[in-house]
C-alpha cells in the first residue's frame, strides 16, 4: 500500500500516506494490547491463589447474601401477590366496565325508539287535527241543515195557515 500511496499524484499522496501512517500505528497498538493479555494470562495462576485464600471471608459474606436474597424473594412474592390482586381488580373494573356499555347501548336503543315513537305520534296528531276539522265542519253542515229545514217547514206551515185562512174565510 506504502508503494502505491507514493506511486500517486502529489495531492493524493500526502492524503493517503497520512492515512497510512495511521493505520500503522493502530496496528501496533493492537498488537501491544495483545501481548498485554496474553501476559495476564499467566498472572491466573497468581489470580486464583487469592481467591482461595479469601474463601473464609467469602462464608460470612455468602451467609450474609443468603439472607439479604431471602428477604428479596419475600418482597417479590409480596410484589406478585399484589400484581396478582391488581390484575383481578383490574378484571372485574373491566367487567363492569362492559355491563356499563351494554347498559346504556340498551338506554340508547330505548331513546332511539321512543324519538321514532314520538315522530309516529306527530304524525297521529296531524290525522286527529285533520278529522277534528272536518268534524266541525260536518257539524256546522248540519246545523245549517237545521236551520235550513226547520225555515222550510215554518214557511209550509204559514203558507198552508195563510191557504186554510184565505179558504175557509171565503
Amino acid at each position: 500500500m506504502d508503494l502505491e500511496a507514493r506511486s500517486l499524484q502529489p495531492n493524493v499522496k500526502a492524503v493517503l500516506l497520512a492515512k497510512l501512517r495511521e493505520y500503522k500505528s493502530d496496528l501496533n497498538n493492537l498488537k501491544s494490547e495483545h501481548k498485554r493479555l496474553a501476559s495476564a494470562n499467566s498472572n491466573q495462576a497468581a489470580r486464583d491463589d487469592l481467591l482461595e485464600s479469601g474463601m473464609v471471608d467469602a462464608m460470612s459474606v455468602s451467609a450474609n447474601q443468603r439472607g439479604r436474597l431471602m428477604m428479596s424473594t419475600e418482597r417479590l412474592n409480596e410484589s406478585s401477590d399484589r400484581i396478582k390482586e391488581s390484575r383481578r381488580t383490574m378484571l372485574e373494573t373491566e367487567e363492569l366496565g362492559v355491563s356499563i356499555l351494554q347498559d346504556l347501548h340498551q338506554q340508547r336503543q330505548s331513546l332511539l325508539h321512543a324519538n321514532d315513537t314520538k315522530e309516529q305520534l306527530h304524525g297521529v296528531d296531524d290525522n286527529i287535527s285533520k278529522s277534528k276539522k272536518i268534524l266541525t265542519n260536518m257539524s256546522r253542515r248540519m246545523s245549517r241543515n237545521k236551520w235550513i229545514i226547520s225555515s222550510i217547514i215554518v214557511v209550509l206551515v204559514v203558507a198552508i195557515a195563510l191557504i186554510l185562512y184565505f179558504k175557509l174565510s171565503k
